[in-house]
């Protein structure tokens, strides 16, 4: 085993009196060691009760003859960050949880990994150390929040919340009515309820064949989590007796079936980043233009919150990811012969799985689209792409040309909005928040929402070199690359410029003659970056477009 080498042998005698420091036990140290990392803490929703889940899980590993060892990793709540300087902190930590799990798993030797994540970069961030490190890894994640209820019935969830905001501006809802979505929007723990990017990672994992069946879809407050949490500590010492490692799971059909199961869910555009960069440490290379060609063969499924009024309790219910793969399946759009975390193939693991609600999943030949839930759209205001979540995009704004109303950061567009200077048929333009520039890609779910809640949602595009919240919805097109801090054509937009948005053919053009643009291009000074000091500065200097999963060099 790989704690021999620090458990075993009379030269390893100053290891185990540490280990007997700890109270750990003789006996307990002849067991396999499994490192259990637990990223509870006390400022994200989402992971507040993961302590719980950690004591389940360790009590699966117990009862299947291992020694587990709890050690953490650091989460940040993107609602909290969101719509100030602490967003450019969010991203940037997928690397930081990544290096550090990679660091405590080699100091410590353990023998296999049990990750415990829940919210938006930390199950990102937890895969990519587990494809880096390649031994038996297994997840358990914290399960999603349920749906809120209005004192009138009607349910809800946070993307309705930051709508509220915007509704509030606009003179839409008074103060009282705001202060309700504030009460009621996130009534418990777990990540929040709709297929934001927590959530559209935590069923991806399903999917990928990282978890066993509900880790994406069972609410953080039922019992069923717990009861998943102890079969998952079982597991993992399956997977470390028959030595089935992330890499042997995380292959590039198994990548495939996930980005399959993306547009099929309508998941957040987020995991256009994180799935490039988790294949980055499989060392397999996921390219942008590959999502248009899976969405084009892929229906639409769901229409889960934001895209519409159904939440992953709802998805739950009818047979979770399960029964939306067991639907792919029916058209040969998953390669069901791969290996999974439960020891079994996809095949095996889909036997005997129905759709318990056509109106939640729908059938494959009744889909509420033919294609998936996120394109990619590329020209020349994007040569190396961008994307955008068709599924929750008004059918009035799929095809949408305007002049750009151009701001080199977020906090001045959401003025704009707010003062009302926004007006229907504008295309918004907020650049310098890609990777490099942001520094760290902040989410723009606050002028978004405000555009939806004060009712432009169905008139305003925004574009941006920044990147989105899962909760988004509309016209809103982010990861433009190349980015602007990078010389990209979105640097060189000017105020009025016409735009064209075309999302089924997959363009997006600035009407602007190459003459012009080359004449703005050699006036071009790069702004001073926002941040010199600290981690925004180093990551500054070693990230990559959003185009490659805005990985480290």
């Amino acid at each position: 085993m790989r704690s021999d080498n620090v458990t075993k042998g009379a030269e390893r005698a100053p290891n185990r009196s540490l280990f007997y420091a700890l109270g750990y036990t003789r006996e307990e140290l002849e067991r396999p060691l499994i490192g259990v990392v637990c990223s509870q803490n006390e400022i994200v929703p989402g992971h507040m009760d993961l302590d719980k889940i950690a004591q389940a899980v360790k009590a699966g590993i117990r009862a299947a003859g291992g020694t587990p060892v709890e050690f953490p990793a650091i989460a940040v709540c993107d609602g909290i960050a969101m719509g100030h300087v602490g967003m450019k902190y969010s991203l940037v930590t997928r690397e930081l949880i990544a290096d550090s799990t990679e660091a405590m798993a080699m100091a410590h030797q353990f023998d296999g990994l049990v990750m415990i994540p829940n919210c938006d970069k930390n199950v990102p961030g937890l895969l990519m150390a587990a494809a880096r490190l390649n031994i038996p890894t297994i997840f358990c994640s914290g399960g999603p929040m349920m749906a809120g209820t209005m004192r009138d019935g009607r349910r809800t969830c946070l993307s309705h919340m930051f709508e509220a905001v915007g509704a509030y501006k606009a003179g839409k809802l008074s103060g009282t009515e705001l202060e309700e979505y504030e009460e009621n929007a996130c009534p418990t723990c777990g990540s929040c309820s709709g297929m934001y990017t927590a959530n559209s990672m935590n069923c991806l994992t399903e999917g990928i064949g990282m978890a066993l069946r509900g880790n994406g879809t069972i609410p953080a407050v039922y019992s069923a989590r717990l009861r998943l949490a102890k079969h998952t500590g079982m597991q993992i010492m399956e997977l470390v007796k028959k030595n089935i490692r992330p890499r042997d799971i995380m292959t590039e059909a198994a990548f495939h079936n996930a980005e399959a199961l993306d547009m099929a869910l309508g998941c957040s555009t987020n995991s256009m980043l994180h799935l490039p960069a988790i294949a980055h440490e499989c060392g397999i290379e996921l390219s942008f233009d590959m999502a248009n060609a899976i969405s084009s063969k892929t229906p639409n499924l769901c229409h889960l919150a934001p895209a519409g009024d159904t939440y992953i309790e709802d998805l739950d219910r009818v047979g979770g990811v399960y029964a939306v793969m067991k639907e792919l399946t029916r058209k040969g759009l998953l390669d069901t012969s791969l290996m999974t975390c439960t020891g079994k193939t996809v095949a095996e693991n889909l036997e005997g799985v129905e759709n318990l609600d056509p109106a939640i999943i729908r059938p494959i030949d009744d889909p509420y689209s033919p294609y998936g839930g996120i394109a990619v759209l590329k020209g020349s205001l994007a040569p190396e792409g961008c994307v955008v979540k068709q599924a929750a995009v008004d059918p009035a704004m799929m095809v949408h040309t305007g002049p750009a109303r151009v701001f080199d950061c977020e906090e001045d567009a959401i003025s704009a909005i707010y003062e009302g200077k926004i007006v229907a048929g504008d295309v918004v333009v907020i650049r310098y928040e890609g990777p490099k520039g942001g520094p760290g890609m902040r989410e723009m779910l606050n002028p978004t929402s405000a555009i939806c809640g004060m009712g432009l949602g169905e008139s305003v595009a925004l574009i941006t070199d920044g990147r989105f919240s899962g909760a988004t919805r509309g016209a809103s097109i982010g990861h433009v690359s190349p980015e602007a801090a990078l010389g990209g054509p979105i640097a060189f937009v000017e105020e009025g410029d016409v735009i064209a948005i075309d999302i089924p053919n997959h363009t997006i053009e600035l009407k602007v003659d190459q003459a012009t643009l080359a004449a703005r291009k050699a006036k071009w000074v790069c702004p001073e970056p926002r941040i010199k000091t600290g981690y925004l500065a180093r990551y500054a200097k070693q990230v990559t477009s959003a185009a490659k999963g805005a990985v480290l060099e």
